[in-house]
């Protein structure tokens, strides 16, 4: 497969502080890959120490390594030290924000990470959340102006199927020119360009009538029984959907949101979010003008105030610039970036860790390490792992995503059929909704359909009749050969295809299209991921169960559910294990 040129690769990056940290971007990804190339293997002797020792070194600055962080510094007592290694430009992880200047306005997207679901009133999650300054009550958001009458806007990129969504089918349905569908389920797709049977079945499954139980709690019956089939096989047998309709329109943004296609996923990835973190619904999902950059910037704040400078407020947090200088200074906290950690080793009764930046190599040592990065480079960077957690490791399947924000100078080609949301089932991408920002962003306090916003496409790549292996590589050979020209065109001509006809003009209307490549973007949970096969337990149970030695592991994926919430659940667990071995 040929390497694209850096320029090919990373593209437009938009304005502000995420400008250059747009997903993986070029010199992460090849950074990176040198670890998976075994090109630090052995390393050389004379690998310089910087002459640094801290109580934890932290490998990955997303949300779970500064929760680590923050847990550490909070738990371990006065002057404990700890530093945070991440690769990335700036902190984060896939909770990072893109943000684009149309017109004069700002307006601003998620690279990833996107919601933020306020928990119940006495939960450990609502406790952290308001020990970052992140308080309970919902966001205040943009509210609707101008002389048009006012459309639903929801204030997250997902359709929710009603009066104001519609469906597009195209070539595919035998429409070439394309035509739209105005509130498909209210209609009962009456006038869709499908068969009798896909009605019927997609009617049935959106009634919800089926005589069926979810599971309760984490490890019952019915969630094992879950775990034993594929999302695919649970939908046909609860609804009586075909394979057809189901790859067909359901397939890839079913599952949970894992990244692949009903298919290759365990049915109670789709389930298992609502089990172990139940949410104050009443509320309603929230969203970080950015996504959970908020999050992750909340975090640093507490961590290293200096970092974010004043007040702890929801505005004072989204709209202060970082102060980069402040994140490594000598402190009992600190955070390293642009530091690609390339191996982990026991040694001599501590763990000597090794990092490349700006092309040199250099070590710091620890008494302690939590490894809150992905699957993908954790089984690579640690090294003399024991038989069980490298069986455990294989087990992990990451999937590629491309998030594409597309800065439009207005959606009235939308408001013209009466629609802030829709979706599509060929070409690329899925679906994509207009949404209202929470205002304390430097975002304008109002909206209407002549307003610049950012449609959202996240574009999976399911391959079905591929095992899940196959799949999530050929995704990723995919998204990694194809230049950002190829991308921007396909977007372009997909955009014209389906609003071309309402108005929309691509060369006009389109103000800037960001990239963000995520080549390991979900932990796609494969059946029995969760809770094991053949006796032998599920291969995230053996991570967090089983701290090897002086190392523990964090990191959303551990637990099967892509979710910031499980991030930090998992750093506090992954804390409580370290602290336990430096006192002992």
């Amino acid at each position: 497969m040929e390497l694209l040129a850096q320029a090919d690769w990373n593209g437009y990056g938009g304005v502000g502080e995420y400008s250059n940290s747009n997903g993986n971007t070029f010199e992460v990804m090849t950074e990176a890959h040198k670890i998976r190339d075994h090109v630090f293997e052995p390393l050389p002797a004379d690998v310089p120490d910087t002459g640094e020792q801290y109580d934890c070194v932290v490998v990955g600055g997303g949300i779970s390594g500064l929760a680590a962080a923050l847990f550490f510094a909070r738990q371990g007592g006065r002057n404990r030290t700890c530093l945070v290694l991440e690769n990335h430009p700036i902190f984060g992880g896939e909770a990072k924000g893109n943000e684009f200047l149309v017109d004069g306005q700002h307006v601003m997207a998620h690279q990833g990470s996107a919601m933020y679901f306020p928990p119940f009133a006495g939960t450990f999650l609502a406790g952290f959340y308001q020990s970052i300054g992140i308080p309970p009550d919902p966001f205040p958001y943009q509210t609707w102006t101008g002389k048009d009458p006012a459309l639903p806007v929801a204030n997250t990129p997902y359709p929710e199927g009603g009066r104001n969504s519609a469906f597009f089918f195209g070539p595919r349905f035998g429409k070439s020119a394309g035509m739209w569908l105005t509130d498909p389920w209210g209609k009962g797709l009456e006038g869709a360009p499908i068969s009798s049977q896909a009605r019927r079945e997609l009617l049935k499954m959106q009634s919800g009538a089926a005589d069926f139980q979810p599971p309760k709690q984490h490890g019952d019956e019915i969630s094992r029984r879950l775990d034993s089939m594929s999302f695919e096989q649970h939908l046909m047998e609860k609804f009586g959907l075909s394979r057809e309709t189901v790859r067909t329109f359901l397939s890839p943004v079913s599952g949970g949101g894992s990244g692949l296609g009903a298919d290759a996923l365990s049915a109670y990835a789709d389930y298992a979010a609502d089990v172990l973190l139940p949410w104050d619904h009443e509320k309603g999902v929230q969203m970080f003008p950015g996504g959970n950059a908020g999050v992750a910037r909340h975090i640093v704040k507490s961590l290293i105030p200096d970092a974010l400078p004043g007040p702890v407020t929801l505005e004072s947090v989204a709209r202060t610039p970082v102060d980069f200088t402040a994140l490594d200074r000598p402190g009992t906290s600190r955070i390293r970036l642009r530091t690609t950690v390339v191996s982990v080793q026991h040694e001599a009764g501590s763990v000597k860790v090794v990092y490349a930046r700006d092309g040199k190599l250099a070590s710091v040592r620890a008494r302690s390490v939590i490894v809150a990065g992905g699957s993908w480079t954790a089984k690579h960077i640690v090294k003399d792992l024991p038989a069980p957690h490298r069986d455990a490791y294989a087990q992990f399947y990451r999937a590629p995503c491309l998030m594409a924000n597309v800065a439009v100078r207005n959606w009235r080609f939308l408001y013209k059929l009466g629609i802030s949301e829709c979706q599509w089932f060929e070409g690329i991408g899925n679906y994509t909704a207009v949404r209202k920002l929470a205002t304390f962003g430097a975002v304008s306090p109002t909206l209407s359909p002549d307003s610049p916003v950012v449609l959202t496409l996240k574009i999976l790549f399911s391959n079905p009749e591929l095992s899940i292996a196959e799949q999530v590589s050929s995704g990723r050979a995919e998204l990694i050969s194809t230049p950002f020209r190829g991308y921007e065109k396909r977007i372009r001509e997909q955009f014209t295809m389906m609003f071309g006809s309402l108005g929309f003009d691509a060369r006009r209307d389109i103000a800037g299209i960001i990239l963000n490549r995520w080549g390991h973007a979900y932990l796609s949970a494969q059946p029995g991921f969760f809770f094991g096969k053949d006796g032998k337990p599920g291969p995230g149970e053996v991570l967090r169960n089983t701290p090897f030695d002086r190392i523990s592991f964090a990191n959303s994926d551990l637990a099967g559910i892509m979710d910031h919430r499980t991030s930090i659940l998992e750093a506090h667990r992954a804390v409580g294990q370290a602290l336990e071995r430096i006192r002992t």
